[in-house]
């Protein structure tokens, strides 16, 4: 794996660790595709891996530096500080954009995923039975999943930390939607917009010397939610980078093709042109702790052909445009680095 890297590839590299922040809350959006199209998606599963029994005994026995350089520490603090500050910032945009221009930012995301599904097969020539079989379930799997009804929203603690287990798989597994599987499971306006919020007031507040929040109740338990589901996550992530590395090394080919028909299947998610459905309650509309509408799930339809549809078609260009000019960009550094 790289071992130096110059500032302008540490400011890269934190970039991509905000795509991937951004692209794991937005629901339909894998950020596991940003890794995989930004061409550090092995060395992610492979830092990752190596959080492990002999980096906890080097941690426990105050060998800092030996646990930092043995897990890849710098790339994987560049990568999840730009996780971090997405979803204090480019996060909260994102949000902005998709309340008000729905259409063309479901669009560019639809046209990143087919720049992905490109980029990921056009070097992929191992194709065979097994892997035709492992394509077929991968699309069958993702489409299955962009046409689940979801399910009500629930905060017990153990649910939670399960919730945090799976949403992380998006950040593993290019094409499975982590954001899109907590609207399934219910939770995603709890886990990623309530107490994220919940966050961001405390975080303020105790800046500004204002301590208040410590006999708030509901802040409390949002609180530990949130940390009950970071626990999940990294629980999660460091379990699925295991299982993924042996996977990837023993049948790299069927995997690939796997990921390839995920990537297809998600499609359905991010299909622009669809109406939002919001979860109602006795004919009246169910708001969460901001006062919005809760989203339930998407009414998918054809368009008819009108200037806003030229329109998404354009961003849709733009959106493959952004993926060909990542894979020209990765491909630039892998030979200055050859």
């Amino acid at each position: 794996m790289q071992s130096t890297r110059t500032l302008k590839d540490r400011i890269f590299l934190v970039l991509k660790g905000l795509g991937m922040g951004a692209a794991n809350k937005v629901p339909g959006v894998s950020g596991g595709v940003v890794a995989f199209v930004s061409g550090f998606y092995e060395e992610f599963i492979y830092s990752l891996q190596k959080v492990n029994i002999k980096a906890f005994k080097l941690l426990f026995n105050g060998r800092f530096k030996s646990f930092y350089n043995y897990i890849n520490g710098r790339f994987l603090s560049l990568l999840f500080l730009g996780m971090v500050i997405s979803y204090f910032s480019v996060s909260k945009i994102l949000d902005y954009l998709i309340t008000h221009y729905q259409l063309y930012v479901w669009s560019v995301f639809f046209g990143m995923i087919i720049g992905s599904i490109y980029y990921i097969s056009k070097d992929f020539k191992d194709w065979k039975p097994t892997t035709y079989i492992a394509l077929t379930i991968g699309v069958a799997i993702g489409l299955s999943i962009s046409f689940l009804d979801p399910a009500t929203q629930n905060d017990n603690l153990l649910f939670v930390f399960f919730c945090g287990i799976i949403s992380v798989s998006g950040m593993t597994l290019p094409g499975f939607s982590g954001s899109f599987i907590l609207i399934l499971l219910g939770n995603y306006v709890l886990l990623l917009v309530d107490s994220v919020n919940a966050l961001y007031d405390t975080v303020t507040e105790i800046i500004t010397g204002d301590f208040s929040f410590t006999s708030n109740l509901e802040r409390i338990r949002m609180l530990k939610v949130l940390a009950v589901f970071t626990l999940g996550s990294i629980v999660g992530l460091i379990t699925f980078s295991h299982a993924l590395n042996y996977i990837l090394k023993h049948y790299k080919s069927v995997t690939i093709a796997s990921i390839i028909g995920f990537i297809v299947g998600s499609l359905g998610v991010v299909w622009p042109f669809k109406e939002t459905i919001y979860k109602t309650s006795n004919n009246n509309f169910v708001l969460d702790s901001r006062g919005e509408k809760i989203i339930e799930n998407y009414k998918r339809y054809l368009p008819e052909l009108t200037p806003e549809t030229y329109y998404a078609i354009a961003f849709t260009i733009i959106g493959i445009a952004i993926v060909l000019a990542l894979e020209f960009y990765g491909q630039k550094t892998r030979q200055a680095n050859a």
